[in-house]
């Protein structure tokens, strides 16, 4: 199966088309800038990551009729995210290493058909134990899917405009979970909840149909592949790890540091991702439409967030963005998980700025570990530092799972700030990236 048309049919970004060049500054020339085979690329990766997010979404959402069919306690519903977060890194390094090796368009396709077949056998579990293998297994796919995605689109972007063009494909996360909001509120208000769990997982075979479409439009950038299939290096975990020297510099420090960046950033949105719909029904008292519409401004927020996010990374630069949004992040938690009872008004408005804050931090993800990387390591260093982040952040929502029977929800959930306070420490061991060309 070829994944690679004639080169000059595509445009990578590094030189402009027609359209960039009439309309260079406008609200979408990022947009324009990508070139016709990079528009499909865009459209593919955000179709992936906003049906990765479905996927997930699925179970946070379902908590509640989870821990009651099955007679679950806060520390073993907590174990689900926990074991998907984990297994999402061994799948995302996995996937970094074979989008390296074999190309970005089929990694892209192997990581959505995994998602999507172990959320479907999800709903089939008839256990505890089984649901979580299942899970497990679902994060294989997850993990991967947003690194290679990123990656692909990442290298047809321009480099004045890969800020907010892997902005625009990280907004689908809330797309996602938008979608997966309004069908839960669909289902648990039409069917009992002993089914109505399980429908929510059948519902995640929906991707299946977008790989059709990226087996026959998505294609590799023309350099990406020239480079992968010259390179003797592509694809090795040595590589990633290997000091630098006098002679040359390594990237053993990049690594480390991007991966103790990605476990604050992690570990602060996963806490929040997973807790926040049990947090709105066990200790507010909200109904499934009310959790619903909660949800909505939390998700709006979101939605904005990663849009702004990206504009603000190319306007500030990666790490000036991730700052500022890792110090209002943390603020944001501490106020709303403090919010008096009573107070649901405020409660619901303050969704909107906590949902903002803590998807624009993600926002400069994509193009700053992308940047961060050579072409020939780039899906081996992103996949890893990424989904590592997802592993040792996923410790966030288990902790908070343990500790929400004696501290309650809300006040279990301020563990996430930790989280941000980390991702800031970790940016003093990275250097900025803002307009550097992926050679």
């Amino acid at each position: 199966m070829s994944t690679t048309p004639p080169p000059q049919a595509l445009n990578t970004g590094t030189q402009p088309d027609t359209d960039e060049l009439t309309a260079d500054d406008g609200a979408l020339a990022w947009l324009r800038a990508l070139g016709p085979n990079g528009r499909r690329a865009f459209a593919g990766a955000f179709g992936g990551y906003a049906l990765d997010s479905y996927d997930y979404f699925t179970l946070p959402l379902s908590m509640v009729a989870l821990a009651a069919y099955f007679g679950l306690d806060s520390g073993q519903t907590g174990l689900f995210t926990t074991v998907t977060l984990v297994v999402s890194a061994v799948g995302g390094a996995l996937a970094g290493v074979f989008a390296d090796r074999v190309g970005r368009v089929k990694a892209l396709m192997i990581t959505v058909i995994t998602y999507a077949v172990f959320t479907v056998a999800c709903g089939f579990a008839p256990n505890y134990e089984t649901l979580l293998v299942f899970r497990a297994l679902q994060g294989l796919g997850f993990g991967g899917e947003w690194a290679v995605g990123a990656i692909l689109v990442a290298e047809y972007a321009s480099a004045k405009h890969r800020g907010r063009t892997l902005g625009a494909v990280q907004s689908s996360w809330a797309v996602g979970w938008a979608l997966a909001a309004v069908v839960y509120t669909l289902v648990f208000s039409f069917l009992g909840n002993d089914l109505a769990w399980r429908v929510m997982f059948w519902t995640g075979a929906l991707p299946a149909l977008l790989v059709l479409w990226i087996r026959r439009r998505v294609h590799d950038a023309p350099e990406a592949t020239a480079v992968r299939e010259q390179n003797a290096q592509k694809g090795s975990f040595a590589a990633i790890f290997k000091p630098g020297t006098t002679e040359a510099p390594g990237l053993l420090r990049t690594t480390v540091f991007a991966g103790l960046l990605s476990t604050g950033v992690q570990g602060g949105y996963y806490t929040l991702a997973t807790w926040v719909p049990t947090y709105l029904k066990t200790e507010r008292g909200l109904s499934v439409v009310g959790t619903g519409g909660y949800l909505t401004f939390l998700i709006s927020g979101a939605f904005l967030g990663y849009l702004t996010g990206g504009y603000l990374t190319d306007a500030l630069g990666r790490r000036r963005n991730i700052w500022l949004f890792a110090l209002l992040s943390a603020i944001c938690i501490l106020v709303y998980t403090h919010i008096p009872n009573g107070a649901n008004t405020l409660l619901l408005v303050l969704g909107f700025p906590l949902g903002f804050c803590m998807s624009a931090i993600f926002s400069g993800f994509g193009s700053y570990l992308s940047e961060l990387y050579p072409t020939a390591l780039r899906g081996t260093g992103q996949g890893f530092t990424y989904n590592t982040g997802r592993a040792v952040g996923a410790v966030f929502p288990t902790l908070v799972g343990f500790l929400a029977d004696s501290w309650g929800v809300g006040g279990a959930l301020v563990f996430g700030a930790i989280g941000y306070g980390i991702a800031a420490l970790a940016l003093l061991g990275l250097p900025e990236t803002r307009g550097k060309e992926l050679a």
